[in-house]
C-alpha cells in the first residue's frame, strides 16, 4: 500500500474526522493543533486546508484560521436537489438495464435498522456511513464513473447534513429506515415513477428536518 504524504494525511484527517461532524460548524481550526493531532508539521496542514478551501468546505480567515462554515438553507436545498437528480438518473439506468442493487441496498438498510434508536454519537456516525453506502450503491450500479465520483464528492456535506438531521428530529433513524425500504421496494418492483417518488420523498423529508433546525 502506498504511504500517504503529510498533506494527504492532513487532508484526509480534517475531511473525514472533523468536517463530517455538525459540531464543527462555526468553529475555527488551528493549524498547530491539527499538526499535533495528525503527527505532521504545519506546512502539510496548511496545504491541506488550502485544498479544502478550494472545495468550498472551509473558509480561511486572515489572523483567525480556518473557519468551518455552517451550511445555509440554500446550500442544503441545492445539496438535496443535486442528490435527487443524480439518484433519479441512476435509478432509471439500473431499472433499464436490470442491474438494480437491491440486495446490497437492503443489506445496508438492515444494518442501519440494527443501529436505529441508539443515542450514541459513534452509532449515529456509523448509521450515516451506512446511509452513504445505501445511496452510493445505487449510484455505482449505474456504471458511470463520472457519476460515481461526483456523488462521492458530496460525502462531507452529506455526513454533516445527515448527522444534523438525526439529532434534530426524534426517531429520525427509524423513519430513514422506513424511507429506505420504500426505495428498495420500488426498485424491486421495477416501477420507475414509483422509485423516483420514493427517492424524492426521502430527500424532501430530510431537507425539511434540516431547514427547521
Amino acid at each position: 500500500m502506498q504511504k500517504l504524504s503529510g498533506r494527504e494525511k492532513a487532508y484526509t484527517y480534517v475531511r473525514d474526522q472533523i468536517l463530517t461532524s455538525p459540531t464543527s460548524e462555526g468553529t475555527f481550526l488551528n493549524e498547530q493543533d491539527l499538526a499535533t493531532q495528525i503527527g505532521v508539521s504545519r506546512t502539510p496542514v496548511r496545504e491541506a486546508l488550502l485544498m479544502l478551501e478550494a472545495e468550498g468546505l472551509i473558509e480561511l480567515v486572515p489572523k483567525r484560521g480556518a473557519l468551518v462554515p455552517a451550511m445555509s438553507g440554500r446550500q442544503l436545498t441545492e445539496l438535496m436537489d443535486l442528490r435527487g437528480a443524480l439518484e433519479r438518473h441512476a435509478a432509471s439506468r439500473v431499472l433499464a438495464t436490470g442491474t438494480a442493487p437491491v440486495a446490497e441496498m437492503r443489506e445496508a438498510a438492515k444494518a442501519q435498522d440494527a443501529l436505529a434508536g441508539s443515542d450514541s454519537r459513534d452509532d449515529a456516525k456509523a448509521f450515516i456511513d451506512l446511509d452513504r453506502l445505501f445511496h452510493q450503491s445505487l449510484i455505482d450500479a449505474a456504471r458511470n464513473d463520472l457519476l460515481s465520483r461526483t456523488y462521492a464528492g458530496l460525502r462531507v456535506r452529506q455526513m454533516r447534513a445527515g448527522l444534523a438531521a438525526l439529532f434534530a428530529s426524534p426517531n429520525r433513524q427509524r423513519r430513514v429506515c422506513v424511507e429506505h425500504e420504500a426505495i428498495v421496494a420500488a426498485l424491486e418492483s421495477g416501477d420507475e415513477a414509483r422509485t423516483h417518488e420514493a427517492i424524492d420523498d426521502h430527500l424532501e423529508v430530510t431537507l425539511q428536518v434540516l431547514l427547521r433546525t
